[in-house]
């Protein structure tokens, strides 16, 4: 059988260089195309794995095997830690968040009660807070 540099050098030798590389009679020198099934990616890989030496795959899997228990208990560990941090946060300030948010309850409770009783202006004397003055009075 002829390969496809024999062909292309036989048409530059023969003057041949403006006829097609499709004509019939370059197609008559060329190796019919066989039609071959195509190769599943699994197939392709048993192939080249027998292309190994016995102890390179055995390395490889083990590497493998390895990597992935290793990656397995490292997601179980951040898993754990994260629960641990997460219910130890709460424990600890959930008791502190809903302290200061009862202190706010009851200051909004006596603004409140003192703006009825007194006026909005009294109400808003205390809102600025001990150490602020107030503001002086608009005068119109």
């Amino acid at each position: 059988m002829a390969t496809l540099e024999e062909i292309d050098s036989e048409i530059l030798d023969s003057g041949m260089v403006s006829s097609d590389i499709r004509s019939p009679e370059v197609r008559s020198i060329l190796p019919e195309e066989e039609d071959e099934e195509d190769e599943t990616f699994f197939e392709r890989l048993i192939g080249l794995t027998e292309m190994l030496p016995e102890d390179f795959r055995n390395f490889g899997y083990n590497l493998g095997a390895c990597l992935s228990s290793r990656l397995k208990s490292l997601y179980n560990l951040s898993c754990s830690a994260t629960w641990v941090l997460f219910s130890t946060s709460a424990i600890l300030f959930a008791p502190m968040i809903i302290e200061i948010e009862r202190a706010q309850m009851e200051e909004m409770q006596r603004t409140q009660q003192k703006q009825v009783l007194l006026g909005p202006n009294t109400a808003m004397t205390h809102m600025a807070g001990p150490g602020m003055a107030m503001a002086p009075p608009v005068q119109r």
